[in-house]
């Protein structure tokens, strides 16, 4: 039995080089828009804090600020600077990810998929590490809820989280399928092909 494919040859060339290419587009628009990706960050976080506390919660997306605890004698705003936003772990994933597509076209959909795992975690750690601070300056009060949250805990929640996200990107993007896998065991014993 033989095996067609039902995509053009063409396809198989040009596609991943597309994708390639989008990737790098895609880092480069997060540093050129990182204003633009800012404000969606903090507007998600302005969800996120708004489910996880009982004070008062307003975003201000022109400003890249989330301000909560309106409702308290110590309200507080946090601004998402441009080395706080995740987009600057995403560029790494990104080109690397445009590199091995490039350098290996044959493992573009499990390099893909792995950048969408890995974007996801790293989106979702950044929101953990801004509700991380939000509680700690609840907690703790504004002065040293923001310094441990800020230096020390935030600090730790992303730096854990990059490097999960890093692990599970070169983890889906490297490892073989369980065919791909049998197609290299070299035959048992006994048995034909």
């Amino acid at each position: 039995m033989t095996a067609i494919s039902l995509i053009p040859a063409r396809w198989n060339r040009t596609g991943p080089m597309l994708l390639a290419a989008g990737l790098v587009v895609m880092a480069a628009a997060l540093v050129v828009f990182h204003t633009a990706y800012r404000t969606a960050e903090v507007m998600l976080a302005g969800i996120v804090v708004r489910s996880a506390t009982s004070s008062g919660v307003h975003v201000s997306g022109g400003r890249q600020t989330i301000y909560f605890g309106l409702g308290s004698p110590t309200p507080f705003g946090l601004r998402m600077t441009p080395e706080c936003t995740s987009a600057f772990l995403l560029l790494p994933l990104l080109l690397i990810g445009a590199g091995m597509i490039l350098l290996r076209p044959a493992v573009t959909r499990r390099v893909a998929s792995a950048l969408l795992v890995a974007a996801a975690v790293v989106v979702t750690v950044n929101q953990l590490r801004v509700l991380t601070l939000v509680g700690l300056i609840n907690w703790l009060g504004t002065d040293r809820g923001y310094y441990w949250g800020h230096t020390f805990f935030g600090s730790m929640v992303s730096v854990f989280g990059g490097a999960v996200a890093l692990i599970l990107f070169v983890w889906l993007a490297t490892r073989r399928s369980r065919a791909e896998r049998r197609a290299g065991e070299p035959p048992r014993p006994g048995s034909e092909h």
